[in-house]
């Protein structure tokens, strides 16, 4: 089966890429908005750029008519901003503050989340989260739609300060068990870690002497 996405809407292609690219990890957003308001949203769309320095992104996309979201804009304003990672203990919470809000409330702290001062950076991060990423903003690139109207903007952050809980960090490494991370999958469901393996890989030399007839 083809299917070319010139021929199709937004909305269906949309449909085929979150169904494809999963499970997709979560980063849960904090950043400020002028007038000290902490606004806080979960994104599917993010991933690791760099690391030396180490960099992560986000997409951000855009309202109809190529509005801006609070999280762009803040970010666009302050520079800055915190990606926490989303875990089994925390999806509820994170869940409800992707509820539209309006802009003068502040999602983590409607749901009962604990704000704390940043170390790098003038954005709070959620005392809750086992793993906050101090971000400092590095590059924000409008892309898809128009000049005019961007369909969406993938903010590329450096990570200026990680904050782990203690048991979770183990010889340098995350303990994935133990963090319990949650994914995000097409539609309105979410995934958890469930059976995990180790694969080894093996040089050309090893690879050739097994697949030699």
């Amino acid at each position: 089966m083809q299917i070319d996405p010139t021929n199709q809407t937004q909305k269906e292609n949309y449909k085929l890429l979150i169904g494809s690219v999963l499970p997709r990890p979560i980063a849960f957003v904090t950043s400020l908005r002028p007038g000290g308001i902490v606004n806080a949203a979960p994104f599917s769309f993010f991933s690791v750029v760099a690391t030396e320095p180490p960099m992560l992104s986000i997409t951000c996309a855009r309202k109809p008519g190529g509005v801006k979201k609070d999280t762009l804009y803040n970010i666009e304003k302050q520079q800055d901003f915190v990606v926490h990672v989303v875990t089994e203990a925390q999806v509820e919470k994170i869940n409800a503050t992707a509820i539209d809000f309006p802009p003068d409330i502040s999602e983590a702290e409607s749901v009962g989340y604990d704000l704390l001062p940043s170390e790098r950076i003038g954005t709070p991060r959620i005392k809750q989260s086992p793993i906050q990423m101090e971000c400092k903003l590095h590059q924000i690139l409008p892309l898809g739609g128009d000049e005019a109207s961007p369909n969406c903007d993938l903010i590329i952050g450096e990570v200026v300060m990680f904050h782990i809980d203690p048991a979770l960090y183990r010889d340098g490494k995350i303990n994935t068990e133990a963090l319990q991370p949650v994914g995000r999958l097409a539609g309105l469901n979410y995934t958890t870690i469930g059976k995990t393996f180790t694969m080894p890989r093996p040089s050309y030399a090893e690879w050739k002497a097994r697949n030699q007839n």
